[in-house]
């Protein structure tokens, strides 16, 4: 792909697209490609520690001495621009709902719900191969960040209302409480992981160890976000997402060593990458074969990129940023994948209608998460934070290339 000039993470994605059940894993043949979805779900794992690792990096971008400058901006920006993205949902769909039978009012609520959802990984992705660096990557990273955050809250309220309007009863607890609870314990977890993290560094002098001890933290503080509890009718769970943002952030604050830790980037690269064919390969394209589904996708797709882009455009300007970030930064906030395909299991809990929230879904990820990175790519660029590559570079590159050559 990189004739093609397309970011590294849409050749993952196409690679997954292809060993995936309908492509080489429709020959059958063991070790060719995924002969089934449940041989993909075998690898889940990968996925959620993964999740981990760019969630954990994430949190390292929040550093107090950066959003002292963006943390307000950031903060309105984030939460504009996702509650626009699920009011333009909301309106069509609903709108469709009305007119026709192939949609409920309250599958058309909880699609708008969905809607806030943002994928960290791609964008994260994107920045780091490009070494993308700006006023508009300052403050992109938080507001990605924040989705996870708004996305629980907006899901919540919108399905406690779509499961209201099927049983006919309202649940405050499943509503408010729970999604609250889901956050704050999340940040709480985060906090003290972070904080345990920062002492256990202390005790080590040698940078190896202290890299093999951020590593076993992050798999650990996964692990324990995985964990959930009921407490009578209240249900407490963690967003790992926000937990592992968490421990990043509070370690990158507290421990002076924080910034050595940069170097895990070498470790996990070759873990995302996983991540992206495993992400690939989840791809269902029996969605295509549904005409109702493409056209109520695409109206997902076009409504939902019309808020995120004026969402932000406007709630930028409100915050006087620069004109770069007023006209970039809602481009770099379509795409879409884990948290998104989380709700849609919850979506389950509608029964048949879940299904059609699935399907539609996961119809608007594979267009986003294809499209996406490409647009990220392109947006940065026009902003000025992507630089090409100097001649320098280039001739040591050619220098070094022809003396490999020359070695063998």
């Amino acid at each position: 792909f990189k004739p093609l000039k397309l970011p590294a993470v849409t050749a993952y994605l196409v690679a997954g697209v292809l060993i995936g059940p309908y492509c080489l894993g429709r020959l059958g043949l063991d070790g060719l490609g995924f002969t089934s979805y449940e041989n993909v779900e075998h690898l889940s794992l990968v996925s959620e520690v993964a999740l981990g690792f760019i969630a954990f990096s994430i949190g390292n971008e929040f550093r107090m001495s950066s959003l002292k400058h963006t943390g307000k901006q950031a903060a309105v920006i984030g939460v504009l621009q996702a509650l626009a993205a699920t009011l333009l949902v909301d309106i069509a769909l609903i709108a469709i709902a009305t007119l026709s039978d192939a949609l409920s009012v309250a599958q058309a609520i909880t699609l708008g719900a969905i809607a806030t959802a943002t994928a960290p990984a791609a964008t994260l992705m994107v920045v780091r191969q490009y070494k993308a660096k700006g006023p508009l990557v300052d403050i992109l990273l938080p507001i990605v960040a924040l989705d996870d955050a708004v996305g629980l809250v907006v899901f919540a309220v919108s399905f406690g209302i779509a499961k209201a309007m099927n049983v006919g009863a309202f649940d405050l607890v499943s509503i408010l409480v729970n999604p609250l609870l889901e956050i704050v314990c999340s940040l709480l977890l985060g906090a003290v992981m972070g904080w345990l993290l920062t002492q256990l560094e202390k005790l080590f002098n040698s940078n190896t160890n202290r890299l093999n001890m951020t590593i076993a933290f992050v798999f650990l503080t996964a692990a324990l976000a995985m964990q959930e509890f009921e407490i009578g009718p209240v249900k407490i769970g963690f967003s790992s997402l926000l937990v592992c943002m968490m421990l990043g952030t509070v370690f990158c604050n507290l421990c002076p060593l924080s910034e050595e830790m940069a170097k895990a980037d070498r470790w996990t690269s070759p873990l995302f990458a996983a991540f992206f064919v495993i992400s690939g390969a989840e791809l269902e394209l029996s969605v295509f074969a549904d005409k109702m589904i493409v056209l109520i996708g695409l109206v997902y797709i076009v409504t939902r990129s019309l808020g995120k882009y004026l969402g932000a455009h406007y709630s930028a300007k409100l915050m006087k940023c620069s004109p770069a970030i007023c006209k970039y930064l809602g481009i770099t906030l379509l795409p879409q994948a884990g948290v998104a395909l989380g709700m849609c299991v919850t979506a389950k809990e509608l029964g048949p209608e879940g299904d059609l929230i699935r399907n539609i879904t996961l119809f608007a990820i594979l267009v986003y998460e294809l499209v996406g990175p490409m647009l990220t790519k392109m947006a940065l660029m026009d902003a000025g934070e992507i630089q090409p590559m100097s001649a320098d570079v280039k001739n040591r590159r050619q220098i070094n290339l022809e003396n490999s050559k020359r070695g063998k």
